[in-house]
């Protein structure tokens, strides 16, 4: 397990990230959606915390494991008996009300949360899970015995209830958001054979046959200590911490090794288009095939997304929203993670009464004046700057400086790397960003989706 530490005494907090490499791309087949099920379940507790009664607890979740296997089959079954099925989720609900009687809802929570945290959370990406929180300084040992508690002893209960959380956070992402809905297309569209063509959130009839004992093999798969990254950052004293890591993790089995890589996308051999129809206002997106942030031509790509979208002085900002009017909204960015190689997305929501096609027609004509000559090196200099300032402001706070340590040091092996990004992009020069436009920005590389309003039946 890597630990990193670094003091801050600028005020008397301490910010603490627990980093894994490891989101939905490490799934399995059948199993998507389990890393953000993982996410919520470990905030349940352990065999200490969060139970009243863990022996009687566990009886009862042992119960409701293999009912809940037999609901499945019987879902799944070439003719499923609806009422025995039906018969099968009543007595789930049953066993899941039993077991409620042991519970401490939200102990962890609240034990973290009497001591003075800020900013408990977690979030999962396609291909990292962190885990974060701030304390007082004085408090600080106790985030040492609670974590480590839980990476040994965790207990996934309440498991039917934070399902259904993640389905409704899915169904309000995904399903209701035109944005989601747009951005499930093009991604399924680019990626037909790597795991980012798939949702963090996971296919909903996976999520539909998803169980606890699936939940937990992927934690025991993955979520070992040779997997973890844990950055600390604020006024303590270096040496007491990397003790109290000793201490309260030093007895935590290392795990398997890191996951290997998911299978790459096949080069692609030409323009893929999708249109989805959805009852909300028309909006396209278009994604070239790039590269990974770790690849030579990355920052030129950052780059070039700034100089589009990353202001109101920008190339596309200006062409759509402020001259022509013909959009309400244009985006450029790398993703949708920065691990694999991704795309390079432009997205934009065109102006009544503009369509899709315009504004698509407009970007390209944008990226062909960058193919025809590059930009003007004052561009660049202001891109730098908007980059430098916001990098002044990350590294004001302890907890996103800690996200970035953490980050760096489990994605690309060194934490430095996350200093280092900055001084790639100040090097970027305007020729780099007219090749990086030439290379990748071409009709064989793209993926085209548009929204349409839904027709009336």
């Amino acid at each position: 397990m890597t630990f990193l530490f670094l003091e801050r005494r600028q005020s008397p907090t301490v910010a603490f990230v627990v980093h894994y490499p490891v989101g939905s791309v490490n799934e399995r087949p059948g199993h998507t959606g389990a890393a953000h099920v993982l996410e919520h379940l470990l905030f349940k507790g352990s065999r200490e915390v969060g139970t009243r009664d863990w022996p009687a607890e566990s009886v009862l979740m042992d119960q409701i494991d293999r009912t809940r296997d037999s609901l499945v089959a019987e879902t799944g079954a070439r003719f499923p008996d609806s009422a025995r099925a039906a018969r099968f989720d009543s007595s789930i609900a049953k066993l899941e009300d039993d077991a409620r009687i042991h519970i401490i809802p939200n102990e962890f929570n609240q034990i973290l949360s009497t001591a003075g945290a800020r900013s408990l959370n977690a979030t999962t990406s396609h291909e990292a899970t962190s885990y974060f929180v701030e304390l007082p300084a004085n408090r600080a040992q106790l985030w040492f015995a609670l974590e480590s508690d839980r990476a040994a002893n965790p207990v996934f209960r309440e498991f039917f209830t934070e399902l259904d959380v993640v389905r409704e956070e899915r169904r309000m992402r995904l399903e209701a958001s035109p944005g989601g809905v747009l951005e499930a297309a093009l991604l399924a569209a680019a990626f037909q054979e790597h795991p980012y063509g798939v949702p963090v959130a996971g296919r909903a009839s996976d999520l539909e046959r998803l169980g606890r004992p699936q939940v937990e093999d992927f934690f025991r798969a993955h979520y070992g200590a040779q997997n973890a990254v844990v950055a600390v950052v604020g006024d303590l004293d270096a040496g007491q911490a990397a003790s109290w890591a000793d201490e309260y993790f030093g007895g935590i089995p290392s795990g398997p090794p890191a996951p290997p890589l998911p299978p790459p996308e096949p080069e692609q051999a030409g323009e893929r288009r999708v249109t989805v129809e959805f009852d909300a206002e028309p909006r396209m997106a278009i994604g070239w095939k790039a590269v990974s942030r770790s690849h030579a031509d990355a920052p030129a790509l950052a780059v070039l997304a700034a100089l589009l979208t990353g202001g109101r002085t920008t190339r596309l900002y200006q062409r759509l929203v402020a001259r022509d009017r013909s959009a309400v909204h244009v985006s450029a960015r790398l993703g949708p993670g920065s691990a694999h190689p991704g795309l390079f997305i432009v997205s934009a929501v065109p102006r009544a009464p503009h369509a899709p096609g315009d504004l698509e027609r407009a970007v390209y004509e944008e990226i062909g004046r960058i193919k025809a000559a590059p930009p003007e090196p004052a561009a660049l200099a202001r891109i730098r700057n908007q980059l430098r300032a916001g990098e002044y402001r990350r590294l004001s706070s302890n907890l996103e400086l800690a996200s970035q340590l953490a980050e760096s040091e489990a994605a690309l092996g060194d934490w430095r790397e996350t200093f280092r990004w900055s001084r790639r992009i100040s090097q970027v020069a305007p020729a780099d960003v007219q090749e990086a436009a030439t290379r990748y920005l071409v009709e064989s590389r793209r993926t085209v989706a548009t929204m349409v309003r839904k027709s009336p039946p």
